[in-house]
């Protein structure tokens, strides 16, 4: 009897998986391939339901022969052990980054002559629900708070993007690429900037927006959203003030909150020593990570101790003696900033932090030293990489220069080749 092949990735079994495995039974015995934990936050979306019981689940359904585990989204594991005669999928897969996983199987097949089978993907109002359900469901405060923590134990480094708005939250959250081997990417996390928050409401990076309104920031987000969030705390403000912004933001579903151990007026860490800036001793820097922890209510939410050591020029030993002070104190993780082009003291810093901790997450943001890769970083240690400010950067000069444009011509036409269509914008907004 001749084999029929399928996949799934899904927390729940609609009419459109069941109409695969019926249309599947006609050509053979059916095998389907549970997508693995760490394929699935590539492909499409982070699973609320581990692999191990998305299995048992899928084994439970009539007409299917065997259930398998795929840890290879490009299906190049499934196809050299089971050889299946048919690959059968919904055909959503010929249009989009997609594509490119049926044009990489199209080939694996090819090499012996098996084939594709494209069933007309199911749409109606119960699979409309579903999947709409799985949404909401990935977007609640209790499965994005954790997702962080589940991320950096399942990905080799974290990537995560700038978001300001509901808007380029969605970017952040819909922007998929086929990589260079021909898998998908996509960003793992969102980073809601203290810098980005205050210019997009006009004001200066100075602690000025106050908590309330950077709350109803992650609320535009989350609101549209499922990927896990790292806030800029800032400093923290007061201890006293800290404890209740841990509790608030582990209601908001944050993952972690960042902190710098800097104390008085903020100032962009950018400046280093061209402004003044005080930086806090590391006892009092301790008390307050202490105190956070204490206030947390979930073993979810991670507390991050950012060090400015290299950014004042303290030195490299003022740095690590931080760091390990402030894991002590209880820190989730470490960042360690840095101003320059070169990233050679960032690398040393986690060499030798890595030296005596290998487990504590270190978190690096190359907005300075941009030259270096993730996998340069990753190999050193790193397992987050925050781009700050890439997008809010992006958007101001072309909408200066639009707005020029419109001044010198007394009309739009000259810019409209160069705007994004208003009616590819609102595709980013899923239909209730």
């Amino acid at each position: 009897m001749k084999t029929v092949y399928t996949c799934f990735s899904t927390d729940v079994i609609h009419e459109g998986h069941l109409n695969i495995i019926r249309e599947a039974q006609k050509y053979g015995r059916v095998v389907v391939g549970c997508l693995s934990d760490k394929a699935s936050i590539r492909y499409n979306r982070f699973p609320t339901v581990q692999e191990n019981m998305r299995m048992d689940m899928y084994k439970k359904i009539k007409g299917i022969d065997s259930v398998i585990l795929q840890d290879d989204m490009l299906y190049d594991d499934v196809i050299g052990y089971l050889h299946p005669d048919y690959v059968i999928h919904g055909d959503n897969w010929k249009e989009g980054v997609e594509s490119a996983i049926r044009s990489h199987v199209q080939k694996l097949l090819s090499a012996y002559n098996g084939e594709i089978i494209d069933v007309p993907y199911t749409r109606n109002e119960d699979v409309k629900k579903t999947d709409l359900q799985l949404k909401e469901k990935l977007s609640m405060p209790e499965y994005r708070r954790k997702r962080l923590r589940q991320l950096i134990s399942m990905t080799p480094i974290v990537k995560a993007m700038e978001a300001h708005s509901g808007l380029t939250g969605l970017i952040v959250e819909k922007t998929v690429i086929e990589g260079d081997n021909g898998r998908l990417d996509q960003f793992d996390a969102m980073w809601v900037s203290s810098l980005c928050d205050s210019t997009a409401k006009g004001k200066p990076d100075i602690e000025l927006v106050d908590m309330t309104s950077r709350f109803r920031t992650i609320e535009d987000i989350t609101e549209v959203t499922t990927k896990p969030i790292i806030f800029d705390g800032d400093t923290g403000g007061l201890t006293e003030h800290f404890v209740y912004t841990v509790r608030s933001l582990e209601r908001l579903g944050v993952s972690a909150v960042i902190i710098e151990d800097k104390k008085g007026l903020k100032k962009n860490s950018l400046f280093g020593t061209e402004v003044g800036q005080t930086q806090a001793t590391i006892e009092e820097f301790s008390a307050k990570i202490a105190a956070g922890k204490k206030a947390q209510l979930t073993d979810d939410f991670m507390i991050i101790a950012r060090i400015e050591s290299l950014i004042l020029e303290e030195g490299m030993e003022d740095a690590l003696e931080r760091a390990r002070a402030f894991v002590k104190a209880g820190a989730d993780g470490i960042m360690i900033h840095s101003r320059k082009k070169d990233p050679e003291e960032i690398i040393e810093f986690c060499d030798r932090f890595r030296e005596g901790d290998r487990a504590t997450p270190i978190v690096a943001v190359p907005s300075s030293y941009n030259v270096i890769t993730e996998d340069e970083l990753a190999a050193h240690g790193v397992n987050i990489v925050i781009y700050a400010n890439q997008l809010t950067r992006a958007a101001v000069p072309t909408m200066q220069q639009t707005a020029e444009e419109i001044l010198r011509h007394h009309r739009a036409k000259e810019v409209d080749d160069r705007l994004m269509p208003i009616k590819q914008i609102i595709t980013l907004i899923d239909e209730i």
